[in-house]
C-alpha cells in the first residue's frame, strides 16, 4: 500500500470518526442506515459484483439473520451480539439449501428464481412459521446490544458500531477479492465456460459465494434487529433486494463503488425529502442514464496486474513483461 493511499484512508477514517459530532441525531441515524446498506451491498457484491450471478433475493438472508437474533434474544435471553455468529450461520445454511438446486441457472432465469425466494421467505414469516415469527406483527422487545458493559442505545452509539462493522467488512472483502477464491469468482464472471474448461469448479465457487454473502447479510440482520428492537416481515420485502441490487450495479462492483452507491441511493434522497413525490422519478431517470452512458458503473474494479516469474521475464524482456502483466488484468 502506497503512502498516498495510506494517507487517504487515514483521512477518511478521521472524517467518519468526527462526522457524528457535527450532526444532529436525525442525520446521524441516516448515516447509520447508509452504513447498514453498505454492509449488505458489500455482501451482495460477492455474489453479483464478483461472481456475476444475478441475485435479487438478498433480503431473504438478511431476514433470516434478523429473525434468528430476535427469537434467540426474546425467547431464550441470548445477548444480541452473542447471537450474531449464529444468525450468520443460519443464513448461510439457508443459502446453501436454496442455492444448491438452482446454482446451474444463469442470467434472467437465476434472477427470477431468487425473486421467488425472497417472496417465499416474507410470506412464511407472515404466516408465523412454527409459531416463532409473530406473524404480520413481527417480534417486539429485542434488547439493545452491550459491549463490555456499555449499553448501545443512542444513534451516535449505533453509528460507531455500524461503521466499525463497515470497516471490518471492507478489509475482509478486499483480502477476499485478492485471494485465489476472489480470482476464481472473477474468472467465472468474465466467462464461466472458459473458467470451467480451465479447471475451475464453477458450481462449487458459485455456491460458496452465495453462502459467504448470506453469512455476512445474516450478521448484519443482527445489528438491524438490535437497532430497531422490533422487526416485521415488511422490513424485508422485495423492494429491499431491489435497492441492494441497484447499489451494486450503480457502483460498478467494486468496494468503493458500493459505498458510493449506498450514499447516493440511501443518503442522497434524504437531502431532497421535500421533493418526495419526484424522488422515484429522479431515481429511475438516473438508472436509465447510467445504463446508457456508463453501463460498467460509476467505480468499476481496477484492472489487475500480476508479476511474472523471473524466468519468464528473462525470456520476454521488459516490454513483454509489461504486456503480459496487462493481459493478466481483469475487470
Amino acid at each position: 500500500m502506497t503512502v498516498s493511499r495510506t494517507t487517504s484512508y487515514a483521512g477518511i477514517a478521521v472524517v467518519v470518526a468526527v462526522l457524528p459530532l457535527l450532526l444532529n441525531p436525525y442525520w446521524t441515524d441516516v448515516f447509520v442506515s447508509i452504513g447498514l446498506y453498505s454492509v449488505l451491498a458489500l455482501s451482495l457484491n460477492i455474489i453479483l459484483g464478483q461472481a456475476g450471478l444475478f441475485h435479487m433475493g438478498h433480503a431473504a438472508f438478511y431476514a433470516v439473520g434478523a429473525y434468528v437474533t430476535a427469537i434467540a434474544n426474546t425467547m431464550w435471553g441470548v445477548p444480541v451480539l452473542w447471537a450474531m455468529p449464529f444468525a450468520g450461520l443460519a443464513a448461510a445454511l439457508f443459502a446453501m439449501l436454496v442455492a444448491r438446486p438452482i446454482i446451474h441457472l444463469r442470467g434472467d432465469y437465476l434472477l427470477i428464481v431468487t425473486i421467488g425466494i425472497v417472496e417465499i421467505v416474507r410470506i412464511a414469516l407472515i404466516n408465523n412459521v412454527f409459531g416463532l415469527t409473530g406473524g404480520a406483527n413481527g417480534i417486539f422487545g429485542i434488547s439493545r446490544p452491550t459491549v463490555f458493559g456499555f449499553r448501545i442505545a443512542k444513534p451516535i452509539h449505533f453509528y460507531y458500531l455500524v461503521w466499525a462493522y463497515v470497516a471490518c467488512s471492507i478489509l475482509l472483502f478486499r483480502r477476499l477479492e485478492n485471494s485465489r477464491f476472489g480470482r476464481a469468482l472473477n474468472y467465472i464472471k468474465e466467462d464461466d465456460t472458459a473458467a470451467e474448461g480451465s479447471g475451475v469448479n464453477t458450481a462449487s465457487y458459485k455456491l460458496w459465494a452465495f453462502v459467504l454473502g448470506a453469512f455476512w447479510a445474516g450478521m448484519t440482520g443482527t445489528i438491524y434487529a438490535a437497532k430497531m428492537t422490533i422487526i416485521s416481515p415488511e422490513s424485508f420485502s422485495f423492494w429491499e433486494s431491489v435497492v441492494l441490487f441497484a447499489i451494486v450495479i450503480l457502483g460498478g462492483g467494486s468496494n468503493r463503488g458500493v459505498l458510493l452507491g449506498a450514499f447516493l441511493l440511501i443518503g442522497l434522497p434524504e437531502f431532497f425529502r421535500e421533493f418526495a413525490s419526484a424522488r422515484m422519478l429522479a431515481f429511475g431517470l438516473a438508472m436509465v442514464v447510467m445504463m446508457i452512458f456508463r453501463p460498467q458503473g460509476m467505480l468499476p474494479p481496477l484492472p489487475r496486474f500480476y508479476k511474472l516469474p523471473e524466468r519468464i521475464r528473462c525470456i520476454t524482456g521488459k516490454g513483454g513483461d509489461a504486456a503480459a502483466a496487462q493481459a493478466g488484468g481483469g475487470a
